[in-house]
């Protein structure tokens, strides 16, 4: 019985030295369309499909491989008599190896032009089915979608003459997982181009991006997938320069820092530690706005992730360099300042294109059993329903203020207060499970900086006793949503106190 490899692929690397080794191993090479004229102009024997189907392509190529006599080889269990006696029957062959990688429909998509026809003619339809067809007999038939599998095939190959059971369910349960992933790839552009928000069955497929040594403690394990189409503004696109491989925390807290240093125009800077912000800060350049993230907490920045909006200078990183430090994340450094923080060996220095900083149309959160989907708050001042509540107005000095803590608010965990000047967070009040407890520890925080100070706050005053306390603390303006049905007490109260109050009508609950 003539042995037969049949290999259609897209994806050429490599696939010339394979079908080499195999017709050397004495396989005869089934082939279509582009692989095969690859195979003939390499001086590779090869079988055209259509010589073994009897049939030839039709339809533009949109059937080729869609015969029994091509899937009968591949479904066909070898040792079976009644499948046997059909398959000589019918003058069907066995095929032992099924190499086949599908059309670029994601590269398709990718593109920015792409048109609704583009994209349904990059939907393969004969290469998932040859794929599911030899992975549900690979108790026979080695199937292989990865080029990295190539040299594993034939070293075993070359070794017995033919694959382990062990390798053949290695390989077909790869590519039950490539082809859900091409699936999911389609159903999901199709989905939004449609409109279609939540629909009925939601499939994520995201690419292992690289193990980890560990996940939030050493006794958990994890890994990082990143996601093929999500954000290029995203940690799992940056650059890594210099420093250690990423840790999970790591990975957790610089996806924190990016979402709040995009928020600025201007040049800024913020450090994070356990996902919320300890000092955020602006100024005309980036060494400027660094020295106000780092007066506003110089304590908790120890051992905190760092990200800057605008290239690091030499200026900068020397400032940077005097302080132990997990990861900075920049668009860019120069040179010098390459020279700086280089010398340290642990630090994690990135890079990351900020002029594709947006967000993915959704955010997906894990719960035990299922997935929370929903649309990222992309809500800043600009989009507020602004209205100053009470007798005083904001001076242009306060509203600087207000402007700067509504965009940090929103990325501290709920419930959330946070005290600024015109220039950086004064204090943050974190995760607390009432809004006075937080308030208590943005002002202790910033001491009497508070004085004279602008208050933010992630969701409304359910009483006035956050304004008084904000009041004895010195600050002298505040933004809130507002809603509460005691809204006017803490209205009253910030009249009482001479408070400028604003409300947004917008709130900004993170848990």
């Amino acid at each position: 019985m003539t042995k037969r490899a049949l290999i259609s692929v897209s994806d050429k690397n490599g696939i010339l030295e394979f079908a080499k080794e195999l017709v050397a191993l004495g396989y005869e090479v089934l082939s279509t369309g582009g692989t095969k004229k690859l195979l003939q102009d390499n001086n590779v024997p090869v079988t055209a499909v259509d010589e073994v189907t009897k049939f030839p392509e039709i339809l533009d190529g949109r059937v080729k491989t869609l015969n029994p006599m091509i899937h009968g080889g591949l479904l066909g269990k070898f040792d079976e008599p009644s499948h046997v006696a059909q398959m000589e029957e019918h003058g069907i062959e066995p095929i032992e190896i099924v190499c086949v990688n599908l059309y670029p429909f994601v590269e398709t998509i990718s593109k920015p032009d792409v048109t609704w026809d583009d994209a349904i003619e990059n939907i393969d339809i004969g290469g998932p089915t040859m794929l599911r067809s030899a992975a549900k007999n690979h108790a026979y038939v080695t199937v292989i979608v990865d080029a990295n599998d190539y040299e594993a095939v034939l070293a075993e190959l070359k070794e017995d003459g033919q694959t382990t059971l062990a390798t053949r369910q290695r390989l077909a349960a790869k590519v039950f997982r490539h082809t859900a992933a091409y699936d999911s790839y389609i159903s999901n552009h199709l989905t939004a181009a449609i409109g279609e928000e939540f629909p009925e069955n939601l499939t994520v497929t995201y690419e292992l991006k690289q193990n980890l040594r560990y996940g939030e403690n050493p006794h958990q394990k994890a890994a990082f997938y990143q996601k093929r189409l999500g954000s290029d503004f995203s940690i799992a696109y940056a650059t890594q320069l210099h420093g250690k491989e990423l840790s999970y925390n790591n990975i957790q807290d610089a996806n924190a820092a990016l979402q709040i240093v995009k928020e600025f125009d201007l040049p800024a800077a913020v450090a994070v530690k356990h996902m919320n912000p300890c000092g955020v800060g602006t100024g005309e350049t980036i060494e400027a706005a660094f020295a106000k993230a780092y007066e506003a907490d110089p304590t908790s920045i120890f051992g905190g992730i760092i990200a800057l909006n605008k290239e690091v200078d030499a200026a900068t990183a020397a400032q940077l360099s005097g302080i132990f430090l997990e990861i900075i994340i920049a668009p860019s450094f120069t040179e010098e300042a390459l020279n700086i923080l280089t010398a340290k060996k642990n630090i994690r220095l990135m890079t990351i294109d900020f002029s594709q900083a947006k967000q993915d149309d959704f955010n997906v959160v894990s719960v035990e059993g299922g997935l929370l989907v929903q649309e990222p708050d992309r809500s800043g001042f600009k989009d507020a329903d602004i209205q100053v509540v009470t007798d005083r107005e904001p001076t242009e000095e306060e509203w600087a203020a207000l402007k700067l803590g509504w965009a940090v608010v929103k990325h501290v965990k709920s419930n959330a207060i946070v005290v600024t000047d015109a220039h950086m967070t004064l204090g943050v009040g974190a995760g607390q499970m009432n809004r006075v407890g937080a308030a208590k520890i943005a002002f202790e925080q910033a001491g009497e900086k508070a004085n004279g100070a602008a208050l933010a706050s992630d969701a409304f005053f359910p009483m006035g006793d956050t304004v008084e306390a904000a009041a004895k603390a010195g600050i002298k303006a505040i933004i809130q949503p507002g809603g509460s049905i005691k809204d006017q007490e803490s209205i009253d109260a910030a009249n009482k106190a001479g408070i400028a109050m604003v409300f947004t009508g917008v709130r900004h609950f993170k848990h």
